[in-house]
């Protein structure tokens, strides 16, 4: 098993690894599955001090160790492997922006969003934040009226085939209530609400194209959104630290996360150019169909056709 020793981040999220030699460390089963484990328990896996850099080839190894490497992105020249996703506050050395456009997790655009996210900075800057939310304790932050009402709602997303994923649904591996959504563009393009006796009341009013056999009906699509962002703003603020961590990374930092455990959203600080130079290799993970968002009522995600 690993010989890697764990701290926490905050009370209820995230973990630490401390002086780790992860580039020299053999990618064993037993490996992979203590890795996985701790993902599971923490959802978010920081390594720190790692005693020699990371290369581009040693992260995707890793990555694909864990799942299915999707490379969705945008291929920068300064990327240092084809599956590599290069961030950054300069244009010229890697995409700009990113993770800027609203709270979130990866991959809602896919049937089966990304189970895991690495991160690798190979340069950091004072400010260049991430805040990082667990979701269900963000669910069951909410007022009853409200849970029920979020249990009910889907998002459309806004690119490619545009699958619709349930606002709040099951965690694949940890069978806990979890959230799958995108507040900013252009990743989702709408929100439909479950209806309760089958008639859909605004049905065709703004996506003519979803299922016409009652079951969904449209919502304001700036409201939902509005409102969603302000409850996890307000909960975030809440937390002190204990299920919400404003992540202050360090260069030579790798992360893991639990894509589907925690949402997340850079910080304006990411894009200040005035502080330095900010460098991230991410890639990103997919799990099997066990991944496709499922309800709390059973109900999967789904194309709209």
């Amino acid at each position: 098993m690993a010989s890697y020793a764990l701290r926490p981040l905050a009370t209820r999220l995230g973990a630490e690894v401390i002086g780790f030699d992860l580039a020299g460390q053999a990618l064993t089963p037993d490996f992979i599955q203590q890795i996985k484990a701790d993902v599971l328990k923490h959802r978010l896996l920081v390594f720190r001090d790692l005693p020699s850099e990371l290369s581009g080839d040693k992260q995707v190894e890793i990555s694909a160790a864990l799942g299915t490497v999707e490379s969705t992105f945008s291929k920068h020249p300064r990327s240092p492997h084809p599956d590599i996703f290069r961030v950054s506050n300069d244009p010229r050395e890697g995409c700009t922006n990113v993770g800027r456009s609203g709270w979130h997790i990866d991959g809602t655009f896919l049937l089966t969003p990304f189970a895991y996210q690495t991160m690798y900075f190979p340069s950091a800057l004072r400010g260049g934040d991430t805040h990082f939310v667990a979701l269900r304790e963000l669910l069951e932050a909410q007022p009853a009226d409200v849970q029920q009402r979020w249990r009910r709602t889907w998002m459309l997303t806004g690119i490619r085939r545009a699958p619709v994923h349930p606002l709040v649904c099951v965690h694949p591996y940890s069978h806990e209530p979890t959230m799958c959504f995108h507040c900013g563009e252009p990743f989702v393009s709408g929100w439909l609400l479950e209806t309760v006796d089958g008639v859909a009341k605004g049905c065709g009013t703004e996506f003519p194209e979803f299922p016409a056999d009652g079951s969904f009906e449209s919502s304001p699509t700036k409201v939902v959104q509005k409102a969603l962002t302000d409850a996890i703003e307000a909960f975030v603020a809440s937390q002190d630290g204990n299920t919400a961590i404003r992540m202050q990374w360090r260069s030579g930092d790798f992360a893991i996360t639990d894509n589907l455990a925690v949402a997340h959203y850079a910080t304006p600080g990411t894009q200040d150019d005035a502080a330095g130079l900010r460098i991230l290799h991410r890639t990103t993970i997919v799990g099997g169909d066990e991944t496709i968002p499922k309800s709390t009522t059973g109900r999967s995600s789904f194309y709209l056709t």
